[in-house]
């Protein structure tokens, strides 16, 4: 076994009022996939921050060719040949992909020590040659897809002659077809010797791609081990300290009235003729592929987008939501799939986000909030829905992805729904705070809350909903009993042109 690039060692980091990381340690070998495992909160993201000198330990050693080493920030970082492609990629829209790849390490020209712009082009299209990659290096990053700003960040830390390649969720909006991409460019890395760190929440990219991987846990190091050699229930046991046994909560439906009825909705270039009924209690799952027209449907619904035509009944009148706040008033709320844009306002702070839907009731004539009824709300369906933060005064950013998406459901349980559309509540997460969303899920439908999930994971969308709606390009195909749904039966409808009739 080869000696490692980056050998880390007792590492602890302390925050006020946190220790993030607790005598963690980790070996990443040249010409290897590392996987670095572990749920949201577990310290990935502060090893990651600490690597790339983002951070500076509190204690502990980082080793890198066997010299010890304390960057001092990024750049030391990045000289040092470690580089990281984060799950939202960190470009410059405005400016071209030679820009982007060059920025903060220009190539001049020996003699003027002129910013040499011919040269640096012809080091990134050989570099996008290398990578097999069609891309002009004149062409704008803010018209690549997110596939291909992945690529370019890759280029880029190439350009750099990165020892050190860290990959943080690199496929979480990425296609099938995208993702075998990225397979293929991690296997050529591997096989030129530079070491990669791969972190994933999906099992089948880890056992895919990986050699190795370690586990952390609430902080601390847990175990590691050869990928082939190890079991996916193994990992998840160390990853949360117990054994899944069942992946979906049992959930007995106990509908109540009709509470929602859709007919024939239409919005132009999104979706049409999709009709549903909805009742308190049932949990309605909503899958397509790409494109499909899922989450323009739900936002039709929560008054974001406006209907072309078709009608919505609620409570046995008619609604048409002119506004989200005119669907909220009614008792309608929507978690939507990007919980960062849409969800958060990330540089505020825990307590002010989750309180924001019903500042209302919280504020003396709508104008001053009444502090201690806010503290002690906030408190209640904070730890109702087990937020890890270091208290509820710091801001939603700080938060790993699982964590920012607690409390999101927090925000929005305490208006008291009695319609809860979730959109992809469980994308980016690690499948124990997946675990405890289902649990959430079945606990609000058990309470009489009608559901709308949406969701791309097919076995999810199955473990969970009551029926299932299927759409196709905008159409809708088949409405399933759990009874009828299995994979092969929802795939079928989800690419199919044919249309059934509604069950």
């Amino acid at each position: 076994m080869n000696q490692p690039l980056v050998k880390v060692q007792n590492l602890t980091k302390v925050f006020p009022g946190i220790r993030a990381l607790d005598d963690v340690r980790i070996e990443i070998r040249t010409g290897e996939v590392h996987a670095l495992i572990g749920e949201n909160g577990a310290g990935k993201s502060t090893l990651v921050k600490i690597l790339t000198g983002v951070y500076q330990p509190t204690g502990g050693s980082v080793f890198l060719e066997g010299e010890e080493i304390t960057f001092r920030n990024a750049i030391d970082a990045q000289e040092a040949g470690i580089v990281a492609i984060h799950q939202e990629a960190s470009m410059f829209p405005e400016l071209s992909v030679t820009e982007n790849i060059y920025m903060g390490h220009h190539v001049r020209h020996p003699k003027t020590r002129k910013l040499d712009w011919k040269q640096m082009r012809k080091e990134t299209q050989a570099l996008l040659a290398r990578m097999q990659l069609s891309i002009n290096p004149d062409t704008l990053v803010k018209n690549l897809s997110v596939a291909q700003r992945h690529m370019v960040e890759i280029a880029k830390a190439l350009s750099l002659d990165a020892k050190l390649v860290i990959m943080d969720e690199p496929t979480s909006a990425l296609t099938d077809r995208e993702v075998e991409d990225l397979y293929r460019i991690v296997r050529q890395l591997k096989a030129e010797g530079k070491a990669i760190l791969f972190i994933s929440h999906k099992f089948s990219e880890i056992f895919a791609i990986c050699d190795y991987y370690t586990v952390l846990r609430d902080g601390q190091y847990i175990g590691e081990g050869r990928i082939d050699r190890s079991s996916e229930d193994e990992i998840i046991r160390m990853m949360i300290g117990r054994s899944l046994d069942q992946l979906y909560p049992d959930h007995v439906p106990a509908w109540g009235k009709e509470i929602l009825r859709v007919d024939s909705l239409c919005q132009l270039g999104a979706f049409r003729n999709v009709s549903f009924t909805l009742r308190e209690g049932e949990i309605l799952g909503l899958f397509g592929l790409i494109g499909a027209g899922r989450s323009e449907v739900v936002r039709t619904i929560f008054g974001v987008d406006k209907a072309s035509s078709g009608t919505i009944t609620f409570e046995g009148k008619p609604f048409m939501p002119k506004s989200p706040y005119d669907a909220m008033r009614r008792g309608i709320a929507l978690v939507p799939e990007d919980r960062q844009k849409q969800g958060l306002i990330l540089k505020m702070s825990l307590t002010h986000n989750i309180s924001l839907p019903v500042l209302d009731a919280l504020s003396w004539k709508r104008s001053i909030t009444r502090k201690k009824e806010e503290a002690t709300y906030v408190l209640d369906h904070g730890q109702r829905m087990e937020i890890r933060a270091a208290g509820y005064h710091v801001d939603a950013e700080t938060l790993s992805g699982g964590n920012q998406q607690k409390v999101v459901l927090a925000k929005w349980i305490g208006t008291e729904p009695k319609v809860l559309i979730l959109d992809e509540p469980t994308k980016g997460i690690d499948v124990a705070t997946k675990a405890a969303v289902h649990e959430f899920i079945c606990e609000m439908a058990k309470r009489g809350v009608a559901i709308i999930l949406i969701s791309s994971e097919l076995p999810e969308v199955i473990g969970i909903s009551d029926r299932i709606l299927v759409m196709h390009e905008g159409r809708q195909t088949a409405i399933l009993d759990k009874s009828e749904a299995n994979a092969e039966t929802v795939m079928r409808w989800a690419i199919s042109t044919e249309e059934r009739a509604n069950a």
